[in-house]
Order: structure tokens, then C-alpha cells, then sequence
């Protein structure tokens, strides 16, 4: 059997099995609730949900859009391990005051922090808001993301039999109406498989890359021949890059609304610490795996100047599947669990809009089903509307990453400095976030991305960090946060000690 025809096989497989999780994951919620369907009815244990963090951290943009930015650059991408790194020590600024008051007062989304912390301020309601449509904004981008990666694997794993276009409107249809079936407990139960399938698929990868060529070295000096500034020693804006990035994904990263829920969603704050735990291991495995793969298909892949680099790894799956037998299905291994990530990155994303833009932009604070069903039919509206931009080819994935971390990150105050910094006031808050978004925004559509090496969306955050401490520290008193939570870690197997901070 062909390896398009053999891929095409295991889609079929996996697909009717995503449809047979739904409706069990449907049969077993407990009611119509936002907390159920959102956040699994706040019951994830450490195995499921350190995968369905794994499994959501690492999507598309990491199994096709950093092989691609890593061929395109070299060696130098070796930095993306470094910000991965830097996500695991972030949350460690965020978890232990968050987690506390989200047992205690049952969040559901992000704006339900946001309306604690500021509670009774005049600027509330815009600065949840703001917030609100920010993060939907970074959302439907990572959405996008994920479509035109689902296309791109689909399309060159089955050799074209399925095209691109069908591709992703085919697999968007399909998530829509499992995430709206299952909910956030079957994109938990499908991670778990889908993690351990990604890890040991992109394993077997690398072991064939580096057997093939006779070892890193012999990678290294094959690279070296074809592109020698893959090799060479970054220059100081080079460098400069690497910080920012770190920077900007590290701070970024943490704020995603999945991953806020996630901490929401955990059954205790000891299942949520040993999650991270393991989370800290993962760039090694995974990130710097990725990496060098790119890097090793530049001795291999000959792609033009100006031709998207997301193909590359489909490229190298169909190369390794063409030695046959084991290597084939092997490849086969691989392209399941790049897709499957794809996937259940997708159904995160869908779910967080469904919340959020239920609750913290239309303002339904309900726990009731009629809450649950309009997040739903929000989603549904933002999953259609995404469909056309993502038939569009013209902008690669790691660029998409950039461009939804730079107005995320304008979120960072609201969160980590506002969990940290007691007269932090609402109205300095919104006004640093709405001018650090058009600060990031103008910059962007001015042509100037980077400013000496550095993202403009990390220089408009300290633009936006200056005012709100200014306006906070310089103007009336407002209302203290109530409680900070741990300051000793993620708390407790029941969370039931909630020091004062």
C-alpha cells in the first residue's frame, strides 16, 4: 500500500474514532453548564491533563511552522527550546494567586479574574471587554493557524487526494461538531492519546534524520555545505531576537485563554503542580526535536527563495516513507499525531471563544445551559468566518504565532501585574492596553515588525506596563485585591488552604 493511500487509511481511523470519543465524552457530562462543558466539570487529574496541556502547547505551529522557521534560519532557531522553557517559569508567576481564587470563586474565563480583581471600579465593564476582544482576536488567529496546518498535512500526507481547501473546510466541520458534542472532557480524553502518539512519532523521526545522515555532525557539515549562514554564529540583532522572542512567547504564552482554563479545569492544585512538573521536560523533547529536524532538511529539501516552508515536514514524512515497511508506518505515526494535535489544539481554541465571548464580551454570566449553548453558536459563527482567510496561503505559520503573541501580550498587565501590584486600578489598565495595541498595530502596518531585533508588541507592553503603573501608583487609591493566594506553590491536593497574601 502506497503511503498517501495508506494515510489516507489512518485518517479515515482516526476520524470515525475522534466521532466515537465525542459521544462518549457527550454521555458522560453531568449537565449543560459552562463549568461542565468549558472546563470538564473542574475534574482533570495529573495524567489527562499534563497531556492536554502537552498536546495543546505543541499544535500546529510547533510540528509544521517551527521545523519551517528552522529551516529557513539554521541553527540559530535553537533559541525556540529557550522560550518554551520560558513559558513553564512564567506560570510560576501566575498559577499560585490565580489558582486559589478560581477554586474559591469558580471562574470560568479569564474576564471572571479580571471582574474580581477590579471589581466596583467605573472601568470594569470596558477593560473586561477589551480583554474580552483582545483574546478572541488571539484566538481566531491560532485558530487560523491550526486550519491552514490541517490543510497543509492533510493535503501533502495523502499525496493530494484530499486537496488543501477540502482539507480544511472538511476537518473544520468535523471539529465544530465534536467540540460542540464533547466538549472540553473528549478534547481531554483524545490528548491523552494524542500526546504520547506526537511524542513518539516525532522520537522516531529524528532517529531516522540522524541515522540516515551519520549523526549531528554529518548534519551539521551537510547543512554547512548548502547554506553556510545556517551555521554561523548569530550577529547582535540576531541575538537581540532571541531575547524578545523568549520574552514575547514567555509572557505571551501564559495569558492563552486555553491555558488559563486549564488551570481552572484541574481537579487539585497538587494535580496541577506534577502536570507542570512534567510540562518542564517537554521543549527538550518536543521543541528542540522539532528544531532539528528543520534544520537537517536543509541539506535535504530544496525549496525555492520565495516558497512557503510550513511543506517541509510533510516533505520529509513522505521521503521517510518511501524506504517502505516499517518506516512507512512509522511516517504514518508521525502524521497522526501532528494532525491529531492540530485537532485538539483546535477544539481548545473553539471552546475558550465559546466562553469567552459569551461571558466576557456579550456579558452572559449564567450557569445555565442557555449560556452554554450561545458560546457554542459564537463559536460556530468565528469557526466559519476563520474557513476563508484560512483557504489563503500567503502567510506562514510562525509568522501567525508572532502576530497573535504581539497583541496578547498587551493582556500581561491585567494578569501578572495585577495579581502582584495591589493599588493597580482599571482605568490605567485600559488605557495601557488599548495603547500598547495600537502602538503593536501601527508599528506593524508601518512595516516595522522588529525595531533593532526586538518585536514592536514587547516594546509597546513597557509602554503599556508604564502607564498603568503610573496612573495606579500616581492617581486615587483603588480597591485592593482581596486575595492573593499561595505564595508557596500551586496549593494543596484540595486547595482548601487559601493563605491571605
Amino acid at each position: 500500500m502506497s503511503f498517501s493511500a495508506l494515510g489516507l487509511v489512518a485518517l479515515l481511523v482516526y476520524l470515525a474514532a475522534m466521532l466515537g470519543v465525542a459521544e462518549l465524552a457527550k454521555r458522560a457530562r453531568r449537565d449543560e453548564s459552562p463549568s461542565d462543558h468549558f472546563l470538564a466539570g473542574r475534574q482533570l487529574g495529573v495524567l489527562v491533563l499534563f497531556l492536554t496541556l502537552y498536546a495543546t502547547a505543541y499544535s500546529g505551529n510547533s510540528l509544521i511552522g517551527y521545523p519551517g522557521k528552522a529551516y529557513r534560519t539554521g541553527f540559530s532557531f535553537i533559541m525556540a527550546t529557550g522560550f518554551m522553557m520560558s513559558i513553564v517559569v512564567v506560570f510560576h508567576a501566575l498559577v499560585p494567586r490565580l489558582r486559589p481564587l478560581a477554586v474559591r470563586l469558580r471562574f470560568v474565563t479569564p474576564g471572571d479574574w479580571v471582574r474580581h480583581r477590579f471589581a466596583a471600579e467605573p472601568a470594569l465593564r470596558p477593560l473586561v471587554l477589551c480583554v474580552g476582544i483582545l483574546m478572541s482576536i488571539a484566538l481566531g488567529n491560532f485558530l487560523l493557524a491550526q486550519l491552514k496546518a490541517m490543510g497543509e498535512v492533510t493535503s501533502l500526507v495523502t499525496g493530494g487526494v484530499i486537496p488543501y481547501h477540502w482539507g480544511v473546510v472538511g476537518l473544520a466541520l468535523l471539529i465544530l461538531f465534536y467540540e460542540t458534542r464533547g466538549g472540553m472532557r473528549a478534547v481531554a480524553w483524545t490528548d491523552a492519546a494524542q500526546g504520547i502518539l506526537m511524542l513518539f512519532g516525532l522520537a522516531a523521526l529524528l532517529v531516522w534524520l540522524l541515522m540516515e545522515a551519520g549523526g549531528l555532525g554529518a548534519v551539521t557539515q551537510a547543512v554547512a555545505a548548502v547554506r553556510p549562514e545556517a551555521v554561523a554564529l548569530p550577529d547582535a540583532e540576531r541575538c537581540a531576537g532571541w531575547f524578545s522572542t523568549i520574552a514575547l512567547l514567555g509572557l505571551a504564552s501564559v495569558i492563552y485563554p486555553q491555558a488559563i482554563q486549564r488551570i481552572y479545569a484541574a481537579r487539585s492544585g497538587r494535580a496541577l503542580a506534577r502536570s507542570f512538573a512534567i510540562m518542564s521536560f517537554m521543549p527538550l523533547l518536543t521543541t528542540l526535536v522539532v528544531t532539528l529536524i528543520g534544520v537537517a532538511a536543509i541539506s535535504r529539501v530544496d525549496l525555492a527563495p520565495g516558497a512557503a516552508s510550513d511543506g517541509v515536514m510533510p516533505i520529509l514524512l513522505q521521503e521517510w516513507a518511501s524506504a517502505g515497511g516499517l518506516p512507512r508506518f512509522a511516517a504514518v505515526l508521525v502524521f497522526l499525531g501532528a494532525l491529531s494535535a492540530i485537532m485538539s489544539t483546535a477544539d481548545s481554541c473553539l471552546l475558550s471563544l465559546g466562553s469567552l465571548l459569551a461571558r466576557d464580551v456579550f456579558g452572559r454570566l449564567g450557569s445555565d445551559a442557555a449560556t452554554t449553548r450561545l458560546g457554542k453558536r459564537l463559536a460556530a459563527l468565528v469557526l466559519l468566518a476563520v474557513i476563508p482567510l484560512a483557504l489563503q496561503r500567503d502567510v506562514t505559520l510562525w509568522r501567525l504565532i508572532e502576530l497573535k503573541m504581539e497583541l496578547l501580550i498587551q493582556c500581561v498587565p491585567a494578569f501578572l501585574l495585577a495579581l502582584h501590584l495591589r493599588r493597580q486600578a482599571a482605568l490605567p489598565t485600559l488605557v495601557g492596553l488599548l495603547v500598547g495595541t495600537s502602538l503593536a498595530v501601527g508599528l506593524t502596518l508601518a512595516g516595522m515588525p522588529r525595531i533593532g531585533g526586538v518585536h514592536v508588541g514587547l516594546l509597546a507592553l513597557v509602554v503599556n506596563v508604564m502607564l498603568v503603573m503610573a496612573g495606579s501608583l500616581l492617581g486615587p487609591r483603588a480597591g485592593q485585591l482581596q486575595t492573593l493566594g499561595s505564595h508557596r506553590g500551586f496549593v494543596g491536593a484540595t486547595d482548601n488552604a487559601l493563605p491571605g497574601g
